[in-house]
């Protein structure tokens, strides 16, 4: 009998897998905390024998060179991804034991990187399982314009291909184990449902279901802009990635605080958002550590730049140097457990703003609604399919450079459920401006009385 245990990355949306037999294990796409993918092995009772990357990944720091360093394990590559150092190249059927009657078979799956590949799982030969990396998602396909903008149509039309190379070359049964998919930008859009089987696939995903051109056409059309961060990950990963530091970090009195703070480096909240716009040290940027913390910090941060960490408990400050390492911030500059009460000098009071719902916004609000701007930080996707009139549109990640677009008045804030707008309040409070944080889901515009367009 074989297993597969499914790691998962919450907070970039991703997953890492390790799958196995009696004593032997692989280790697909795993992430930089490597730790994790070794407890699980322990948990089995297994040594990891292979670790094998699907492709030279643009959204995470792989943790697969040092893992496969640690365990003496095989370190299996696509031959076509250009990396600095030793690994095992693989090519398209190419074939690996796991353990006892378990075998892997490498699927060359170009599009979303040109050397993408995929492996598929076989027990006594028969396909079981395929770890589709970035290539066939769960009703979906990776995005193919994370390389270069000249091959993102060629490498939409090789998603097609690869896709449907893999549902006709596998039994309807077979697990499909994509890495991508979960919350992930990698991803050209997100999964429905949390696991699929290749028979499910053709029933429901386009690459599968429409011609390559109609596939490709609407691929492209939806895509949306790549965050930033993404730029420095996959030469981080063809370089191999580093050891891990996650030690706590030096601790920063209130003076440290303060002076970090005048130096123009950004101080980070942890905090949940209630708790942040209640009370907080005046110019920190409120990033949730139960959020997409990576996500939104990595893209947003000018990168390289210093972030100290404050929160309520050390387990926070782990939680979140966890999350950052994932995506190259390796080190805080320092951290502060505890509230405002114990970051801010003697003397300095907790700077706050207020938090609101739509309803607020219609009621009070609108009967000044000539001294409020209403500023959306959704996504283009997301505001296409409905915005409140009169509103401001600019996206969370480009914010931090285009505060001074923002009108003059009271901004009312707000995304599709409350947490964009809790960090989107924070670096407007941080700027001085006057703020409520709209907390609310944004069907609740239109049952409130705003008036809400669409395209």
């Amino acid at each position: 009998m074989f297993f597969v245990d499914t790691i998962e990355l919450e907070g970039l949306g991703n997953r890492s897998y390790l799958a196995g037999g009696e004593r032997t294990a692989v280790a697909v796409d795993p992430p930089r905390d490597i730790d994790t993918v070794l407890a699980a092995a322990a948990r089995r009772g297994v040594r990891i024998s292979t670790v094998v990357e699907t492709h030279v990944h643009n959204d995470y720091v792989t943790g697969g060179l040092e893992l496969a360093r640690i365990t003496g394990a095989a370190y299996l590559v696509p031959a076509g991804a250009r990396v600095s150092f030793a690994r095992t190249p693989v090519a398209d059927g190419d074939t690996a034991r796991v353990d006892t009657d378990l075998t892997l078979t490498a699927v060359a799956t170009p599009g979303h990187t040109p050397h993408h590949t995929a492996y598929v799982l076989n027990e006594d030969g028969r396909p079981v399982a395929a770890f589709t990396g970035g290539s066939l998602l769960i009703g979906t396909v990776g995005r193919p314009d994370l390389v270069e903008p000249r091959l993102t149509e060629e490498l939409a039309r090789a998603q097609h291909a690869s896709a449907r190379r893999l549902a006709e070359g596998l039994p309807d049964e077979t697990a499909v184990l994509p890495t991508h998919g979960f919350g992930s930008f990698c991803s050209s859009a997100q999964a429905d449902g949390d696991s699929t089987t290749i028979g499910k696939e053709k029933e429901s995903n386009a690459a599968l279901s429409v011609d390559v051109d109609t596939f490709v056409a609407d691929l492209l059309a939806g895509l949306e802009d790549v965050p930033a961060y993404y730029t420095h990950m996959g030469p981080a990963n063809a370089a191999g990635g580093a050891p891990v530091d996650l030690t706590p970090p030096a601790v920063a009195a209130p003076d440290e605080i303060a002076a970090r703070l005048a130096a123009g480096e950004w101080v980070v909240d942890l905090r949940n958002r209630i708790a942040f716009a209640e009370g907080h040290v005046a110019g920190s940027f409120n990033f949730e550590v139960d959020g997409k913390l990576a996500t939104y910090l990595a893209w947003m941060i000018p990168w390289g730049k210093p972030v100290t960490l404050l929160a309520e408990s050390p387990e926070q400050i782990a939680d979140a140097q966890r999350e950052l390492v994932r995506v190259g911030i390796d080190r805080p500059a320092a951290a502060a457990t505890g509230g405002p009460d114990r970051w801010l000098r003697e003397g300095e009071r907790p700077a706050s703003f207020p938090r609101s719902t739509f309803a607020g916004l219609a009621g009070p609000a609108g009967q000044d609604a000539d001294r409020i701007v209403v500023l959306d930080v959704r996504r283009d996707s997301e505001r296409a399919a409905g915005w409140i009139e009169g509103s401001v549109h600019i996206p969370i990640h480009q914010l931090h450079q285009r505060l001074g677009e923002v009108p003059d008045g009271t901004v009312w804030v707000h995304c599709a459920g409350g947490m964009r707008a809790g960090i989107a309040a924070s670096l407007l409070d941080a700027a001085g401006r006057d703020v409520v944080a709209v907390d609310d889901g944004f069907d609740a515009a239109a049952d409130a009385g705003l008036t809400v367009a669409a395209s």
